[in-house]
């Protein structure tokens, strides 16, 4: 168990729609954003963190696509002293929270006592791919470019959405009930951000007129005020499904995140105020094709850490890679008693999630994180559950404490 490990301050920038109004950030700047704010929130020089774990599982997007050091140069564009040490991670969309959990690692070793843990995603400045033209010989005729993100998955294993298809169907899970948890998720959202609630996690962004602006970006751009069960039956399945469509699916999105979390004893010394203390944080993986089912396993495991029950959280997000994730893993969790699987839906992704906020995959973890303290701060305080799925049916899960 964290429970002397606190978070201090948390950001993240809006969440762009696919070649929406971030597609022309540069990747290490669009990650330099809450990297740089999350410091200047708590008013911190960037001398006061330790070291830098970052999420960044494509590294095509960068500039600089052979080994781009991604955290680093992101943490130099932020402002951050050279000599900072910095990694990152490559778990996809596990990443930004196994980020925070390496970070808590290092402090329970007494290696370190502050730390970023957050990442960045951009999907709309992935390339298109040629491949062998170095060593064929290449001479005459047409060349082949392979598209990263058509069937997005890992080539020798089935696309992600197939495998959650195939598991969602063993689960007794429909398409209809897929559909109606996208627009939930969109519902959801929706009445959240009307309240204010996203005000405390997200910058407001200005786009510059080079960037395709000047215009003003506070809202997830993924968001549908229209959404309707209707609308999202008349979509077909993507490759080849039966139950998993474009609807009740995360879009392919742009954004960052940033957490600043350290020692209760460092927040001391600075005298800063906890917005919250990390109770425990797991990281699981199972076999490949059971994706779908890893948020539960992971939560499982970080409950038992913390000796706590699912009767002990007040709000719960399991992240939304497809709208059957959280319904299979709140089943699982369930013991697939689906009366009690019902109860559980009514504290679970209670302000939506990745279907109507957006999944910039190795951002995400960490989004979900400040997304959950907020929550419980409003509340007046209690546990927070959050879990999430990545590439290979891997997933972390974490609990933090009000």
């Amino acid at each position: 168990m964290y429970r002397d490990i606190v978070i201090v301050s948390a950001v993240r920038t809006p969440f762009g729609r696919y070649c929406g109004m971030l597609k022309e950030y540069d990747y290490f700047e669009l990650g330099a954003l809450p990297m740089r704010e999350v410091i200047a929130q708590v008013h911190l020089g960037g001398e006061q963190v330790d070291e830098v774990f970052w999420g960044a599982g494509d590294t095509s997007v960068c500039k600089d696509v052979y080994t781009p050091v991604a955290a680093r140069q992101t943490l130099i564009k932020a402002g951050l002293p050279p000599e900072t040490p910095s990694v990152a991670i490559d778990k996809a969309c596990v990443s930004a929270m196994s980020a925070v959990h390496l970070g808590c690692r290092a402090m329970v070793a007494g290696e370190i006592r502050s730390a970023i843990g957050g990442g960045a995603t951009s999907f709309s400045q992935e390339p298109l791919i040629v491949r062998g033209l170095r060593w064929k010989g290449f001479r005459l005729g047409d060349v082949k470019m392979e598209d990263p993100l058509f069937a997005l998955g890992y080539k020798d294993f089935n696309p992600v959405s197939v495998d959650t298809d195939n598991v969602a169907a063993e689960y007794g899970i429909t398409r209809q009930e897929q559909d109606e948890w996208a627009v939930r998720s969109h519902q959801n959202y929706g009445k959240a951000w009307k309240e204010g609630k996203f005000r405390d996690e997200m910058m407001v962004l200005q786009i510059p007129k080079e960037r395709g602006g000047p215009a003003i970006l506070e809202i997830d751009e993924q968001y549908r005020a229209d959404a309707s069960v209707e609308k999202l039956a008349k979509l077909p399945g993507i490759y080849g499904c039966k139950g998993v469509t474009a609807g009740n699916a995360p879009g392919l999105n742009d954004g960052a995140t940033a957490i600043l979390f350290m020692t209760r004893s460092r927040a001391k010394e600075l005298g800063l105020e906890p917005l919250a203390e990390i109770v425990s944080m797991a990281s699981i993986a199972i076999k490949p094709l059971r994706m779908p089912e890893g948020p539960a396993f992971a939560a499982m495991k970080a409950l038992k850490s913390a000796e706590l029950t699912l009767e002990d959280i007040q709000a719960m997000e399991i992240n939304e890679a497809f709208a059957a994730v959280p319904l299979v893993s709140v089943l699982l969790l369930a013991g697939k008693d689906r009366g009690k699987a019902k109860k559980l839906h009514a504290k679970t992704n209670i302000n939506g999630s990745a279907i109507a906020i957006g999944h910039p995959n190795t951002a995400s973890g960490a989004r979900i994180m400040m997304t959950l303290m907020y929550e419980l701060r409003r509340r007046g305080g209690g546990y927070a559950l959050g879990a999430i799925c990545g590439g290979l049916a891997q997933a972390d899960a974490c609990i933090i404490r009000v």
